[in-house]
C-alpha cells in the first residue's frame, strides 16, 4: 500500500465521518427543533451534507472505476433534489398559512 493510498483512505474516512456527524445532528434537529420550518432545515442539511459527504468518501474509496460514475450520479441527484424539495415544502407550508414559530419574551414582544 502506497502513501497515496493511505492519504486517500484517510480523506475518505474523514468525509464519511463528517457525513455521519451531519446525519446525527440532522436527526437530533428533527427531534428537538420547535416547528416545521426549522425541522425542514435540519432534514435538508442532513440529506445534503450528510449524504453528499458519505457518497464523496465512497467515490474516493472506489478510485477510478465504472462504479464511481453511479456514485457521482446519485450524489449529484441528492445534492440537487434535497434542497429543492425542502424549499418547496417550506413554501407550500407558508402559503397554506402555517406561520413560523417565534419565541415570546417577557413584556409581550417577540424576538
Amino acid at each position: 500500500m502506497s502513501v497515496w493510498d493511505s492519504i486517500r483512505y484517510a480523506v475518505a474516512a474523514v468525509l464519511m465521518s463528517i457525513g455521519a456527524f451531519f446525519f446525527l445532528v440532522g436527526t437530533l434537529g428533527l427531534l428537538r427543533f420547535p416547528d416545521f420550518y426549522s425541522r425542514t432545515h435540519g432534514a435538508t442539511k442532513c440529506d445534503t451534507v450528510g449524504a453528499g459527504s458519505i457518497l464523496g468518501g465512497l467515490a474516493l474509496l472506489r478510485g477510478f472505476e465504472p462504479d464511481v460514475l453511479k456514485i457521482v450520479a446519485i450524489a449529484s441527484l441528492v445534492l440537487l433534489t434535497s434542497p429543492t424539495a425542502g424549499h418547496a415544502l417550506a413554501r407550500a407550508a407558508y402559503r397554506t398559512g402555517l406561520r413560523p414559530w417565534t419565541r415570546r419574551i417577557e413584556g409581550g414582544g417577540q424576538t
